[in-house]
């Protein structure tokens, strides 16, 4: 049986807006296995974003229980909260996050250095991510001297860095052409092959499709929760647009 990295249990979150109550998560429970591949969809107001803020220990639930890896982080301090997101969950934005007047490298380097890692190992391990993502060559580069897509890479390195368990990703191909888009999707599920938990947030059914489960939000709850065995190859697309521009 596999085990899971994250469980939740009647899982509620109601924020206060002026004299209203609203119910952005209303009783969600299920688990994510290490190892999976999910696609976390619904329309805006759905609950999705809540659920991936609540997972990611940025936000708590108003009732409920989280366990991340075997830890319940439902009551923990917000330091211990900042430890467990740090040491679990290297998170991708839609916007990149970069530092502008920073490289690359350093940009990749910037959790290490919360984390208090000695300044060689940092450099390395920083290298080594950046590598991983084909941009090895690009280390001393600015945000603005690279692409989209490129910056996303750097984004993804960084998320990296801290060999976290879990990626988070939040829209990433968001803001990036269509090409671009399966290379980041590329790299995730060759990533997810080689045993990184990898959770993408998304409103668009083209992404979803490379997971190998979808869970869909509405009103909060989860509405269906569906395994898809044949989940479309990123790599494989990428090929045939090559052919195809040949």
């Amino acid at each position: 049986m596999a085990e899971a990295l994250i469980h939740t249990r009647d899982l509620v979150k109601v924020y206060q807006v002026g004299d209203n109550l609203i119910r952005a998560l209303a009783g969600v429970s299920l688990n994510v296995d290490r190892g999976e591949s999910v696609a976390v969809m619904g329309p805006s107001g759905s609950g999705k974003s809540t659920f991936m803020n609540v997972i990611g220990c940025l936000d708590r639930p108003t009732s409920g229980e989280v366990l991340l890896a075997g830890q319940a982080v439902s009551a923990l301090t917000a330091d211990e909260l900042a430890v467990a997101r740090n040491r679990h969950i290297g998170f991708v934005f839609q916007s990149f996050n970069l530092l502008a007047r920073t490289s690359a490298l350093e940009n990749v380097e910037l959790p290490l250095v919360y984390a208090g890692v000695p300044t060689k190992e940092r450099r390395d391990r920083a290298h080594e991510m950046l590598s991983r993502v084909g941009l090895g060559e690009r280390a001393g580069h600015l945000p603005q001297q690279l692409s989209g897509g490129q910056q996303q890479r750097v984004a993804i390195a960084r998320a990296l860095v801290t060999r976290p368990a879990l990626i988070l990703a939040d829209e990433p191909t968001g803001a990036l052409d269509s090409r671009t888009s399966l290379e980041i999707m590329a790299l995730f599920q060759e990533l997810n092959t080689q045993g990184m938990t990898v959770i993408v947030v998304t409103h668009e059914p083209d992404v979803a499709r490379f997971a190998r489960r979808v869970l869909r939000f509405l009103d909060g709850r989860v509405v269906a929760d569906e395994r898809n065995n044949a989940p479309q190859d990123a790599r494989h697309l990428l090929a045939g647009e090559a052919v195809v521009a040949a």
